[in-house]
Formats: C-alpha cells, structure tokens, sequence
C-alpha cells in the first residue's frame, strides 16, 4: 500500500460552540469568540484522526498546506508532511482552503482529510466536486451535512480502511450548510449545496433530518411529565431543539430556541449560556441535563451544544442526565444507537451504555448510547 493523502485543517472551526456563538462563519464571529475565551478546536481533532494512521506511515505520503492549516499537525504525529507551496496568513480564510483542495486534486490524492464543520465542506465540494473521495474529521458546530465521520477517531479508522482497500465503495454525500445570522437568530434555514464523495460505512454519520410536525400531544405530554419530576432548588440545563423547547413552553419561558437555558424552580436563570457560565452552575448546585438527540443523525452531544462541555457532562453526571425524544424520533433512527462526540475518550465511555429516554407522559423507555 502506497497512497496519498491530503490534509486540510480549518484551525478555527468550532471556536464558537463552548463560548454559544453557534458557530465562527465570519470574521465578526471569530473576533467575538475570541473575547469570551474561546480555544482552536479543529487542531486537536485531526491529531486524533491522524494518531490511527500511524501505524500505515511507512505506506503514507501525506500533502498539507503550511503551518495550522495541517502541516503542524501531520508532523506532529510523525509524518514527514510535504507542505503545499502556498502563502497563508495569519488569519486562514475559505479562499485558503479552496486553494490548497485544488491542489490536491492536481497533485492526485488518493484521499482528502479535511477537519471542518459545513462551511468547510462547502469550500471543499467547490474545490474538488467529485473528483477525489473525502472524510470529514468533525470539528464544527453544526455539521448537518452527510460527509463527516462520526467521530475524529472514527474518521481517522475509516481512512486507514479505505487506503487499505478494506472499504472500497463510495457514495454521494450531501453538502449542507445553514445561515449562521439567521441561525444566531433562532431560524434554521438549511441549504443543500452539493454532494462530495465518500466512502460507505457505518463510521459516517447520517444528514441531519427535521422534526415531525405530527407530535405534538406526545410533547406536550412529554414536557407535562418532565415538569411534574423536578425537583426545587435544582438547575436544569435544557440543551437545543424543539423536543426540549417543549419544556420551556410549558413553564411559560422564553426559550433560545438553538442555545442552552438555565432553570431553576420553574424561573429562567440564564438564557442562551455558554459553557463558563453551565460550570458555575453546575459546580455549586445540584443539576440535570435535558438533551433529546439530533433527527436522523442520532447525537446528544458534540453537534450544535458543545456548550454542554465534557467538562460540564464530568461534573453532572449520567445519572443526572434526562434524554427526551418523542416514539416517532425514535422509530426515525431505525434502530442505530444515540451518538456522543465530546471530544473526550472517557467522557464518550462514561456515557456509553443505556439511558432512559422519556416518550411522552409518564412514557419512558432505555436506548443504546454508542
């Protein structure tokens, strides 16, 4: 086995998720982030790819564009990387990563690994279409579209199989992307962009799909139930989504819709709270976390509330985590398990297992966590 592989890093994917901007699509976005502390996230996630590569070095040449944009992170795992001759500046733009995909074409990779959210996978389809397949390394915020890998260990195994030959068809993904502004504004406003090549496995995670109009008893029953269980003087973390907005609706709250809402004793506490804040809370005070899993794709955690930290997850705890999902989201997953993606290997196995998932009005049921 001799192949070669392109890598591509978009250093400041990601940044918004903890510190609750949503995403860092702009150069407005990623000055914010970084004022409320906000830390690269992407450079960690291809080093956890890339580390299952490693034992094929000796039968892989890897391409890279220069410094963060992967040739820092293909040495770092001990690859001798060939740096694309390319000028980046210090702040990387899409106009970057287009470039150095084209070139990969050119230069005939056998596989593109770029680590990114939706945005980077639409500069990625304008560069290179179909004509190379890719993997997805998740390191976004949203990541609706259908070409990441379920993981960044996952995107690095999948790799290593399909260089290996061990995975050999490939299929039409699709590229979606969403309005950050409307976004940040609580409107989700999808657009299907294209389709990129990948390889077909369970290791790649499913397009993100939209919720049932048809349920709304069973919510309005689900949200009854959930606040006929809490307790006084607890928070409650209510991550994103209309399953849990159900809740606030029936507390009569404001809800932020694609954020993370703090309760306590049926009064809102803190509205769209980053993760500084979720630990502070959390910390001091007993809590619970109310998640409901990602349509389609099936994650409770690590796509669109990253707020939701592993560190806020350590400190919580299983046993104080409620999962809320209506039959129909269930039976919509077709028997494929929940998914975790927080970045941390034993916060991922803390959560692995069974958890109770609450249906309807005093309706629950347990479900497999990968």
């Amino acid at each position: 086995m001799t192949c070669v592989v392109g890598v591509i890093v978009n250093p400041v994917a990601g940044m918004g998720g903890k510190v609750g901007l949503k995403g860092t699509d702009g150069r407005e976005a990623l000055l914010r982030a970084r004022e409320l502390g906000a830390q690269p996230i992407a450079p960690q996630r291809v080093l956890q790819a890339l580390g299952r590569l490693t034992e094929a070095r000796e039968q892989i040449t890897i391409i890279a564009p220069p410094g963060d944009m992967g040739e820092r992170e293909v040495r770092a795992v001990g690859f001798q990387a060939e740096a694309l001759d390319m000028v980046v500046g210090d702040e990387t733009t899409s106009a970057d990563t287009v470039a150095a995909a084209e070139e990969m074409v050119r230069r005939g990779v056998d596989l593109l690994l770029f680590a990114g959210g939706d945005g980077t996978a639409r500069d990625i389809y304008n560069a290179v279409g179909d004509a190379v397949p890719v993997i997805g390394v998740p390191a976004g915020v949203k990541m609706h579209s259908a070409v990441f890998a379920t993981d960044p260990w996952a995107a690095g195994d999948l790799a290593l199989g399909f260089l290996r030959g061990e995975v050999r068809t490939v299929r039409e993904a699709e590229v979606m992307d969403i309005d950050e502004e409307a976004f940040r504004a609580g409107r989700v406003s999808a657009t299907l962009y294209g389709h990129l090549m990948v390889p077909q496995s369970p290791l790649m995670q499913d397009l993100k799909s939209g919720s049932s109009t048809d349920e709304g008893a069973a919510l309005v029953g689900m949200a009854a139930y959930v606040v006929e269980m809490m307790g006084e003087g607890v928070h409650y973390l209510v991550g994103p989504g209309t399953t849990t907005r159900a809740v606030m609706d029936h507390l009569e709250l404001q809800n932020s819709l694609l954020g993370v809402d703090v309760i306590r004793d049926g009064r809102l506490v803190i509205a769209d709270a980053n993760e500084a804040q979720l630990l502070e809370v959390v910390q001091n005070e007993c809590a619970h976390i109310l998640v409901t899993p990602i349509g389609g794709q099936g994650y409770i955690f690590g796509r669109g509330n990253q707020q939701i930290s592993a560190e806020v997850l350590r400190t919580v705890g299983v046993k104080n985590l409620w999962v809320l999902a209506t039959k129909g989201k269930i039976l919509s997953l077709d028997r494929k398990p929940f998914l975790v993606d927080t970045g941390d290997p034993e916060v991922n196995d803390m959560l692995r297992g069974y958890v109770q998932v609450i249906m309807d009005y005093r309706q629950e049921t347990v479900y497999r966590v990968r």
